[in-house]
Order: structure tokens, then C-alpha cells, then sequence
């Protein structure tokens, strides 16, 4: 099992497979993507030594993120990969959830087990402002396919400043007969984006103890959970989890490494750089990664240093997928 020098244990992959995204979300590329082309992301080999290497070292989980990831051509072979790697048990990925409804089943039999889909508002007007695509019905719908496809669905909403009364209600609403986990997600600071980030952030803790005023009750989490902490009711068919990386003792519990689409481990989202595994990936020896990891986990640090106001190399989100 990999175990850094503070006793965490990691159980979970983050594996960006493109930076590439056609939504241009306000907080995070709210003038269209311009990244490396897609010749220079991982090809399905250094996806497979990778996959293999991490599975040898205790990951039970992994997440495909961007990103958009569907937007590669061989997203269907990379989630085949990573469901059939030995050692793998749950496959999840993010997405925006503009393609689901067409291959939410397909995604199903390929061997997903969990989706998480970014929705900020329930008002078409308002989500088209934020992610820059009229989408909004066509998400909902992808939604609908995707329980009904039988993945484990989770939606993402990053609070911001106009984050309304209103806005929580209507989620709260909708949380009543929809089968799914609604994760408010605090904004985090980036490279590109700290002015933004300063009119815009606001913290998760007056939403958390409004919701225990409310009844929500605190849930376990699993050993290769993220770091949400979640909420039940028992008069909601949903459930509601928090994301606080600015909240005391977050990286406590850490559990997850990240690589990026390029394929540099990334100890940390907000780490100074990300550390190179190209050429290691590109010779397929699978005990030279294991042994590389190993080594490097010792960089990992106790904490990302956000609350600090650094961001490291993270220029906007789409880099890791967050």
C-alpha cells in the first residue's frame, strides 16, 4: 500500500486523460480551452503501464477526469482498461454531462460504476451563463439515463457569492425525489483565476450548519471516498455533501494521488509542478513505476497550503480534473 511520511494511506487515482473541454465554465476556462494538442496526453499503453502500477501498490479506485474526457476518441478503451486492470474495483468520472444520455449505458457495460456530473444551477438561464452551453436539459436528461443505467450519480455545484437562498431551495426541491448526491464544492484559488476567486468565494461552513439545523445527519465515508463530507434526511430521496479545502484539518484524510493527461504525478492539486512519468510510462515496465512512486511519496506535504493563498502550478481546474 503506498503510505506517505504523515500515515495516509492511498487507496485512489485521480487519472486526467485530456485537458481539453468544450464548456467554458466561469471558474475555470471562461475563454475556451487552449491547452497541448491531444497528441501530447498519455496513449492507451502509458495508460495501461500506469493503471497497473498504481493497482500493484493498493489503488482500489480510480477516477477518469479532464477535462471533458469523453472527448477523447478512445475513452471507451481507457474506461475498458481501467474497469478490467486486476486490483481495480470502482471506476468512477467526472463529466459535464452533455454526452451522458446517449452513452450513460454504454459507460455502464464498459465497466463505470460512478458518474459525477457539474451542474451549478437548476435555472437553464443562469447554468448557460456560468458554463457558457444552453446544456442544461440535456444534462437533466443524462441524469435520468444514468440511474437508470444503474451508475452511482453525483452532482458538483461550486459555491459562489451569488449562490441564493433561493438557489439552495430549489435544489433542496429537487433533492426530494431525485436519487443522487448533490456536493456543494467551495471555490477553489487557481494561477489564472485569483481575482475571480476573490469576489467570488464563499465558505461551506454557513451552508453545512444550516443543513444540520435542518436534520441532516452526517454519513460514514468509505475508505476510497473523496473528501465530502456527506448528509442524509430521511424525508430526501438524495443526499448532500460538502467540499471545504479551506476547512481545518482537510488534508487529513487524504487518500487520493493525481496524474495528469501528460502524465506527471501531481502529489497534491495544488503541488508546485507535478513530477514527470513519461518516459518511465513509454518503456511499460510496470515494477520501474512502483518503484518510482515509492520513492517520490515522501514529497508529498501535510497540507496543500491553499488557506496560504498558494496555488502551485495549477493554472485552472481543467489541468487535473480537480
Amino acid at each position: 500500500m503506498l503510505e506517505d511520511s504523515f500515515g495516509r494511506q492511498f487507496h485512489y487515482l485521480r487519472l486526467s486523460v485530456t485537458e481539453a473541454c468544450n464548456f467554458r465554465c466561469q471558474y475555470c476556462l471562461p475563454d475556451g480551452y487552449e491547452g497541448p494538442s491531444s497528441d501530447q496526453f498519455m496513449s492507451l499503453n502509458e495508460i495501461d503501464t500506469l493503471l497497473k502500477a498504481f493497482a500493484k501498490l493498493g489503488t482500489s479506485k480510480v477516477r477518469l477526469t479532464g477535462g471533458e474526457p469523453t472527448l477523447r476518441r478512445d475513452f471507451l478503451d481507457i474506461l475498458h482498461l481501467t474497469s478490467n486492470t486486476p486490483g481495480i474495483k470502482r471506476v468512477a468520472m467526472t463529466t459535464h454531462g452533455a454526452r451522458m444520455e446517449k452513452f450513460a449505458h454504454q459507460w455502464k457495460d464498459a465497466g463505470l460504476h460512478q458518474v459525477n456530473v457539474s451542474i451549478d444551477s437548476l435555472d437553464p438561464r443562469q447554468f448557460a451563463a456560468i458554463t457558457g452551453q444552453d446544456k442544461l436539459k440535456a444534462v437533466l436528461r443524462g441524469l435520468d439515463s444514468a440511474i437508470d443505467a444503474g451508475l452511482d450519480v453525483k452532482v458538483n455545484s461550486v459555491l459562489l457569492n451569488d449562490f441564493s437562498d433561493s438557489r439552495l431551495h430549489r435544489f433542496l426541491a429537487w433533492l426530494k425525489d431525485m436519487p443522487v448526491t448533490l456536493r456543494f464544492i467551495e471555490l477553489m484559488e487557481t494561477g489564472d483565476l485569483n481575482q475571480f476567486f476573490n469576489q467570488q468565494h464563499q465558505s461551506g461552513s454557513p451552508l453545512k450548519s444550516t443543513l444540520l439545523e435542518m436534520g441532516w445527519q452526517p454519513l460514514l465515508r468509505r475508505k476510497d471516498a473523496g473528501p465530502a463530507q456527506e448528509f442524509y434526511h430521511p424525508d430526501y430521496a438524495g443526499k448532500i455533501g460538502l467540499i471545504m479545502p479551506y476547512s481545518k484539518d482537510f488534508c487529513k484524510t487524504c487518500n487520493r494521488l493525481r496524474v495528469s493527461a501528460p502524465g506527471k504525478l501531481h502529489l497534491c492539486l495544488f503541488s508546485e509542478n507535478g513530477i514527470d512519468m513519461r518516459q518511465l510510462l513509454a518503456k511499460g515496465n510496470v515494477d520501474d513505476v512502483v518503484t518510482f512512486l515509492q520513492n517520490v511519496l515522501g514529497q508529498k506535504h501535510e497540507t496543500h497550503y491553499l488557506h496560504e493563498g498558494k496555488t502551485g502550478a495549477t493554472k485552472h481546474l481543467a489541468m487535473l480534473g480537480g
